[in-house]
């Protein structure tokens, strides 16, 4: 066992896990945050989707001893007008994989706001910094929706940028 120490939607939390507990399974089944959902279990879908320092991971992906003395955020621990506008236009539908991509985007607009390029486009400063539809898509690539909430989840994210 091993001794981890996270700080958890503001709360220190100590943990005794074997070292290969996942982020997840330590946040979902140790600390009865089930707001995060396991999805593929492979990083492939989002759905686990936290932030560490501000900064998004998938959670699935991330052994628990991996981020003693850090800040994690999960859906219970957000308050961001992203939640309002993700239902004022519709931008979930089964809701399964709503908290993994409103973490998401929180860290994505952190990550535009910090000038990170992506992969359409790739300097900022010449864009003039705009969040296209098409570069809120790019960014939150790495978040599935089975539903098909796309168009919804798009909007909600310009109307917050807005």
């Amino acid at each position: 066992m091993v001794e981890v120490r996270l700080r958890v939607n503001g709360v220190d939390e100590v943990l005794d896990l074997p070292p290969q507990v996942s982020l997840l399974d330590a946040l979902r089944e140790r600390l009865g945050l089930t707001g995060t959902k396991k999805g593929c279990d492979q990083g492939a879908c989002g759905a686990c989707t936290v932030l560490a320092d501000g900064k998004r991971i998938n959670s699935c992906l991330a052994l628990a001893v991996q981020y003693t003395g850090r800040e994690i955020t999960t859906i219970e621990g957000v308050d961001d007008p992203l939640q309002e506008a993700f239902v004022r236009n519709d931008g979930f539908q089964c809701g399964y994989c709503t908290s993994g991509q409103i973490c998401s985007a929180i860290g994505m607009l952190a990550e535009h706001k910090d000038g990170v390029p992506s992969a359409v486009t790739e300097h900022l400063a010449t864009s003039g910094g705009a969040l296209s539809a098409a570069e809120i898509r790019e960014r939150m690539s790495g978040n599935l929706c089975r539903c098909g909430a796309y168009n919804g989840i798009v909007d909600a994210i310009q109307e917050v940028v807005r």
